[in-house]
């Protein structure tokens, strides 16, 4: 006897069959709230030109590019919040973030864990060279080639970045901070252009290159000289004490020597005695003591914050200042000049000033 079906059952198999069917196409779709695969396309512009492809993560990638600014090819770190491609429609703050000499963009470890976990605003980490302090040099002739920094962040930088990124373009939504030498370009950039920045940190901060401390003037012409290229050797051309071609110690700000006020650049350059050009910023400034040794520079950082402190307590403005001394409770830090003390800066500063922009 010959078993006959029920039609059902071979309408249910097809309709089993197209269902198997359409999950495999969709299964080789990409879904239409899948994160992008790579970092996103970046279009010259401003006199800057990129000399490689956009390398790295949807949010963690470098943009290499090349300017007749500055001598070189120059590497910009850029870290965008978790939620960029997922909401097309938003526009997002941005913190340019400022390295310390002898580091580059191109170091993974510049993006912060602090910097990482930002929930709302776009990070921005531009080449400022071995020891570019964030300056036009007055002498573009030296072994250095071109070195307006100043003209680069300011007049290039900043717009490509508002051109390819979605930004808040405008004082309310842009923040500058750094580290070291980083830290004195923060405040140089915020006194310097005002209409541009609406908060500024500095940690560990050359934040006093006035006559009145002549040890952190003379790191910065120790930085010019290369006078520590000679402790590197020959085999780690990494080294951190190498800061390429020494040049004349008058390449940035002329002389530095304080006589008949030939080194009125450098005290027209320092940002302790000019802390007025902040007027209504969101001012944070952070030094430990180096564990009191001067050997370690963080020694000398801490006289330098506690300049710039002096000043704004004069002019009456409101600021956030942390002397954490030794770094005990201070995260890992040791109280030196060092990583695990910026590291945790960064955990104070990031939500502070995702509140401020949130705010405004």
């Amino acid at each position: 006897m010959r078993l006959v079906l029920p039609v059902r059952l071979p309408r249910a198999r097809a309709a089993v069959a197209a269902v198997a069917a359409a999950l495999l196409l969709l299964a080789g779709m990409p879904s239409a709230h899948a994160e992008p695969s790579g970092p996103p396309k970046m279009a010259d512009g401003f006199g800057l030109t990129q000399t490689d492809s956009v390398s790295g993560s949807a949010t963690n990638f470098v943009v290499t590019v090349k300017t007749a600014q500055v001598a070189g090819e120059h590497r910009i770190r850029i870290l965008l919040p978790d939620d960029y491609s997922a909401n097309p429609a938003k526009r997002y703050p941005v913190l340019y973030f400022l390295h310390g000499a002898s580091d580059d963009p191109g170091n993974p470890r510049l993006a912060y864990p602090a910097l990482l976990a930002a929930k709302s605003v776009i990070t921005v980490i531009p080449d400022g060279g071995h020891r570019g302090w964030y300056s036009n040099w007055l002498d573009q002739e030296t072994a250095a080639g071109a070195q307006n920094w100043e003209n680069f962040h300011i007049d290039q930088v900043i717009p490509f970045i508002d051109a390819n990124l979605r930004t808040i373009a405008a004082k309310k939504g842009r923040a500058v901070a750094g580290l070291s030498m980083g830290g004195f370009g923060s405040l140089h950039y915020a006194q310097a252009h005002p209409e541009l920045f609406s908060q500024v940190g500095a940690f560990s901060g050359a934040d006093d290159l006035s006559r009145d401390h002549a040890v952190m003037r003379a790191a910065v012409v120790a930085t010019l000289t290369n006078i520590g290229a000679p402790l590197c050797g020959s085999g780690d051309p990494t080294c951190s004490l190498d800061f390429g071609p020494a040049v004349s110690s008058d390449a940035i700000f002329g002389t530095p020597y304080p006589i008949l006020d030939a080194d009125w650049r450098w005290n027209e350059a320092d940002p302790s005695t000019h802390m007025d050009r902040l007027a209504g910023m969101g001012i944070s400034l952070y030094t430990g003591d180096g564990g009191g040794n001067p050997a370690n520079p963080e020694f000398w950082v801490r006289s330098a914050a506690q300049h710039a402190k002096e000043h704004l307590d004069a002019l009456g403005y409101p600021y956030h200042y942390v002397d954490y001394g030794n770094g005990s409770g201070w995260g890992s830090c040791d109280g030196g000049h060092d990583y695990n003390c910026w590291a945790q800066d960064l955990v104070d500063f990031v939500p502070r000033v995702e509140a401020a922009f949130a705010s405004a």
